[in-house]
């Protein structure tokens, strides 16, 4: 299993979560000395659970696109260097920014690390998803969204990078309906295919997000961390999906708290699916 951003929040619950299982675990980290601390409480919470579980780290920039695709090589090393299989892919790793800037790539930041880096690193692991999926009939893409994207109510594919009209809520809305987008077109294009793709919302949540940024959002979540619900909580939908007997099989779906939910009716605009994925392979370059 690979889950990005697991070095806080949802995404480092969820991973000691399925380690905890008695899964092995690939993290993804930006930072090495927060990726080893994960990696180290990883490795005690599935020490102490005694079922096998383990863990690895691979270190990635997520909104650089060469980046993304070394990690996409260094998995495979590190799968073949094990004899394992990619059985789940949890693209969890986003952020809120409050100003807009681009990346290296010059990509507009949100865009880039939120969707693009979701689209990009799922394409470059289709093959060791489609060889897991033909072995066990259970391989599972999961894409973490959020219900923000409810808020979009038209998308303009020739701006989605917004030059024209940029905010924070907004780029960010976008980047998630674009995520719910990428799982419902790639559920389309694996049916059949043994691996399963799904999208979720893990509710607003007490970890890290945000709280760095400045205005209302950065407030809102500084403030109201002690209130809100943990990571622990948050990643129970996300550890459902990648882990549960009971939705192998289920694939195109948007859920909530471990439920199957109704996303925008936007997001099923299969026309607008394909646009957006026409549009992101041009993006990262692949056409």
């Amino acid at each position: 299993m690979l889950v990005t951003g697991a070095t806080t929040g949802i995404g480092r619950a969820t991973a000691l979560a399925l380690a905890e299982r008695g899964d092995r675990v690939l993290l993804v980290a930006r930072d090495p000395a927060r990726g080893e601390d994960a990696l180290r409480a990883l490795r005690a919470r599935a020490d102490a659970a005694g079922r096998g579980g383990s863990g690895a780290l691979l270190l990635a920039d997520l909104s650089r696109q060469a980046d993304v695709r070394a990690l996409a090589g260094a998995t495979r090393a590190a799968l073949e260097a094990r004899g394992g299989r990619l059985d789940v892919l949890v693209n969890n790793a986003g952020a809120y920014f409050d100003r807009r800037d681009v990346t290296d790539d010059g990509i507009e930041r949100t865009l880039a690390l939120n969707h693009l880096a979701y689209f990009l690193l799922t394409r470059e692991l289709l093959p060791q998803l489609r060889a897991a999926g033909a072995a066990t009939r259970d391989a599972r893409v999961v894409i973490v969204a959020s219900e923000a994207h409810q808020a979009v109510r038209e998308l303009d594919v020739e701006d989605l990078e917004l030059a024209r009209g940029w905010s924070a809520m907004r780029a960010y809305a976008q980047s998630k309906l674009a995520n719910v987008l990428l799982a419902y077109a790639l559920a389309r294009r694996l049916a059949g295919s043994g691996v399963t793709a799904n999208a979720l919302h893990p509710g607003v949540i007490g970890s890290g997000f945000a709280a760095g940024t400045g205005g209302v959002m950065g407030l809102f979540f500084r403030l109201g961390r002690p209130l809100l619900p943990s990571p622990e909580r948050g990643a129970r939908t996300s550890v459902h999906l990648a882990s549960d007997p009971g939705v192998r099989g289920a694939t195109g779906g948007y859920y909530k708290r471990a439920r199957p939910a109704r996303s925008s009716a936007l997001s099923h605009d299969v026309a607008l699916q394909e646009a957006v994925w026409a549009a992101s392979e041009r993006l990262v370059g692949i056409r």
